[in-house]
């Protein structure tokens, strides 16, 4: 049984996917308090027994597996994603084959580390885009359906999944050549590719198929991606200061203001309309940012680098909130402020790939987000 990626969920809400089944795939991906002194063997012994018991079924031959994402976006149109899940080669330094868009946080990786040697598998996909053309017209043809789900996502609402597999060799090769042609761009799971990499150093003698790591590759064109905006929300600087460090870089225009968070769901769409992103403050204050350019000469036409540069001395403390009425929830509540952003858009992602720059940490929020459990890659170099 399948369910959201570990990085979205808090402790409540795996709990909560756990009840549903016991053979739900939080059993095996996240390590609980309630696991015991020896959370990753205690997760690795259940995965075995799904495995012994034929909850999960290994494939006898090569397979690829097209999984398609269905859904309506926030403009009320509707989007099919169609990606390829496959092992995607884990590449080191200079001449890599796969490449980073933005900067990762400081985040620990020793959870996911500890958990892949436990269970010597790929429990969940990297995403990347394939920087060729011509996978989509690849995948255009349906394989054998093995599941179809659905799931709601906390950006895209309801989506349904649908996992088909390829076990065709001269399929499988012309999907490979054309994935081969050009680099392949990390789009969600910079965390996880490092832990690929790390494990690749470290254990590839023990675990021959850490060569490569578990991954979704989709094209990266406008038809094939949904990314949002991930907000800023600050702390430990006051807002009269926070108004201060922008208006260095931005003119400050007073906007209607929001009574409560809930008004914010309308603002995405007028942030769009007027190109510019927008602050919230404590009492609802809505206030558009106009760019002074002259003041961002050399610095990346990206409202995050943007906001980096002008705070670049300033303390203070930023989290990242990709749904602005949540933003807007810790601005009225107890936050100096938040600034939502403009989505970035696929140009810009497509030179960052081109050029080797990376973007500020959070700047895109791809979705859907790719569901825990459908497939999953053993290590053993079978």
């Amino acid at each position: 049984m399948i369910a959201p990626p570990y990085d979205v969920m808090g402790p409540s809400e795996v709990r909560r996917w756990r009840e549903t089944d016991p053979t739900n795939i939080t059993h095996v991906d996240v390590a609980l308090p309630e696991d015991g002194d020896a959370p990753y063997v205690e997760l690795a012994g259940r995965l075995r027994n799904m495995i012994g018991t034929g909850v999960l079924r290994r494939d006898e031959r090569p397979t690829l597996t097209i999984h398609r994402m269905s859904f309506t976006n926030a403009l009320g149109a509707h989007r099919t994603i169609s990606g390829v899940v496959g092992a995607l080669e884990v590449t080191h330094g200079e001449g890599a084959g796969v490449l980073a868009h933005e900067r990762t946080t400081p985040k620990a990786s020793t959870d996911r580390f500890d958990l892949t040697i436990a269970t010597e598998t790929n429990l969940s996909p990297v995403w990347g885009l394939a920087l060729g053309a011509g996978l989509t017209e690849l995948l255009g043809d349906p394989g054998v359906d093995t599941m179809v789900a659905q799931m709601d996502d906390s950006a895209a609402g309801p989506v349904t999944h649908r996992w088909e597999v390829i076990d065709q060799p001269s399929r499988i090769a012309a999907i490979r050549d054309v994935i081969a042609r050009d680099d392949v761009l990390i789009a969600d799971g910079h965390h996880r590719y490092g832990v690929a990499q790390r494990v690749l150093s470290d254990h590839v003698d023990r675990l021959p198929g850490a060569t490569h790591t578990l991954a979704f590759i989709s094209d990266l064109t406008e038809e094939q991606l949904s990314v949002a905006a991930i907000h800023r929300v600050y702390d430990g600087v006051s807002t009269e200061r926070l108004r201060e460090a922008l208006s260095v870089g931005y003119q400050l225009e007073m906007g209607d203001p929001i009574e409560s968070a809930a008004a914010a769901v309308s603002l995405p769409s007028i942030i769009a309309e007027r190109d510019q992103p927008c602050l919230i403050t404590p009492g609802g204050t809505v206030e558009w940012l106009e760019s002074r350019s002259e003041v961002f000469d050399g610095v990346r036409d990206l409202d995050g680098a943007r906001l980096e540069y002008l705070l670049r001395e300033v303390a203070h403390e930023v989290d990242y909130v990709h749904d602005p009425v949540e933003a807007a929830e810790l601005a009225l509540s107890r936050r100096p402020g938040a600034v939502l952003i403009r989505p970035v858009g696929i140009a810009e992602i497509t030179r960052t790939g081109r050029t080797g720059e990376l973007m500020p940490p959070k700047s895109t929020f791809f979705s859907p987000k790719l569901p825990t459990g459908a497939v999953l890659r053993p290590l053993d170099g079978r």
